[in-house]
C-alpha cells in the first residue's frame, strides 16, 4: 500500500512562502494567478492490506507529528 499526505496552510494562515512565489510569477509574466499556496507531499509507502487501520495510524501521525493543526490542513489517500 501507499500513503499520500499533502499539507497545506489554513486558507486563513498568511503564507509568506506563497506570496513570494505568486509574486515571483507575476514578475516573470505569468498573469491570472488569484493565489498560491506552499505546503509539503509525503508518500509513504505500507506494508499490510488493512487500509482502515493504516488510514487510523496515519491520520494519528498526520495531526500529531506531521502537520501542525493549528495551521495547517491535511489530505490523507491510501492506495
Amino acid at each position: 500500500m501507499k500513503a499520500k499526505i499533502i499539507i497545506t496552510p489554513k486558507k486563513a494562515v498568511v503564507d509568506p512562502q506563497g506570496i513570494t512565489v505568486l509574486k515571483a510569477l507575476e514578475h516573470m509574466g505569468h498573469t491570472g494567478i488569484k493565489a498560491v499556496h506552499v505546503g509539503k507531499f509525503l508518500e509513504i509507502e505500507l506494508d499490510g492490506t488493512d487500509k482502515e487501520a493504516a488510514r487510523q495510524a496515519l491520520d494519528s501521525a498526520c495531526h500529531k507529528f506531521l502537520s501542525n493543526p493549528l495551521i495547517e490542513d491535511y489530505k490523507l489517500e491510501i492506495e
